[in-house]
């Protein structure tokens, strides 16, 4: 069956390592609820790919039908004579073992639909960059958004730590708090350097950071301008924190040498479940019960694996 595509619809193809299987997961389901094994999905939810330290990129679905064939026909549908154009076959899709199709069969299906389009045919550098997939015994068309590593950039700054997220994960972090940012207000209580302020900051997210410690909040604070980014980094202890927001971030204070006592993390997650209406809270050991004490309750979860830790990322309500 030929249609072109009525309700919006995107096709996201993911990379990542076995260690960052859970934590990818968890990203997706905070941005789609739903996760998949195949590293691509398709959903009605539009995500700007270069949100995500995972993602590889988006097809904008155009057109779709059930054999390529169908694709093809509706070719002349789509370019534009003022415009040069290029289609390339997504490599991550779920066609695999014996069904898997092979790069030159690739490369003839991408010719068949861009010579068929209006515009002229550019390899190198397109106005418009378009894909076709297949996935879920269909295929898609549409236009192409490549992800743009920004969370790369982000790696050296001028204050580190070395018990710190990694960038990577700070940014996956940050989109599991706030997968949708608009009209939601966020906190970073125990904000250290500020590697979740940066990716928060940087995706436009409206996060404020705080912390007991102002020779980290002055380190922060110069983080978050050395990227010429904008943000409230402030010295306060949690328990003096009076506004409201709809979600903290919480990454539990602690290194190889002062380990955050039972005490001092009771009162941390007490006022954080006092402040926000979600918590996200980063923890190098099991929490369950101690959640319960202060009345959170774990909606979702996932490990990440840096050296010789494992942490557990907790969304809790």
């Amino acid at each position: 069956m030929i249609n072109s595509s009525r309700q919006p619809a995107f096709i996201y193809t993911y990379a990542y390592n076995e260690d960052e299987r859970s934590l990818c997961h968890l990203e997706m389901r905070s941005f789609f609820d739903i996760d998949s094994e195949t590293k691509i999905l398709k959903s009605s939810i539009k995500i700007d790919p270069s949100r995500s330290p995972f993602m590889k990129g988006r097809l904008e679905v155009l057109a779709e039908g059930d054999t390529v064939e169908e694709i093809i026909a509706q070719a002349p549908n789509f370019g534009s004579e003022d415009e040069t154009n290029k289609v390339i076959f997504l490599k991550i899709n779920d066609r695999q073992g014996t069904d898997k199709i092979e790069n030159a069969e690739r490369l003839q299906i991408e010719r068949a639909i861009g010579s068929d389009m209006q515009g002229e045919f550019d390899l190198h550098h397109p106005d418009q960059l378009f894909a076709v997939v297949p996935f879920g015994g269909r295929w898609y068309f549409g236009l192409y958004t490549k992800s743009e590593p920004i969370w790369f950039k982000h790696i050296k700054k001028p204050r580190e730590y070395s018990t710190a997220l990694s960038t990577r994960v700070a940014r996956a972090v940050a989109n599991i708090a706030v997968p949708h940012p608009k009209g939601v207000q966020a906190i970073d209580p125990c904000c250290g350097i500020g590697t979740v302020l940066v990716e928060a900051l940087s995706m436009g997210i409206d996060i404020v950071g705080r912390d007991i410690n102002p020779l980290v909040c002055q380190g922060s604070r110069e983080n978050i301008a050395y990227f010429g980014l904008t943000g409230d980094v402030r010295k306060s202890a949690i328990e003096d924190i009076n506004e409201m927001y709809d979600v903290a971030i919480i990454d539990l204070p602690y290194n190889l040498y002062t380990h955050a006592s039972w005490e001092e993390q009771f009162t941390i997650l007490k006022h954080a479940r006092r402040i926000a209406k979600k918590v996200v809270i980063v923890t190098i050991e099991s929490m369950d019960d101690r959640l319960e004490t202060v009345g959170l309750h774990i909606k979702d979860r996932c490990i990440t694996k840096k050296q010789q830790f494992t942490r557990e990322i907790l969304v809790c309500e």
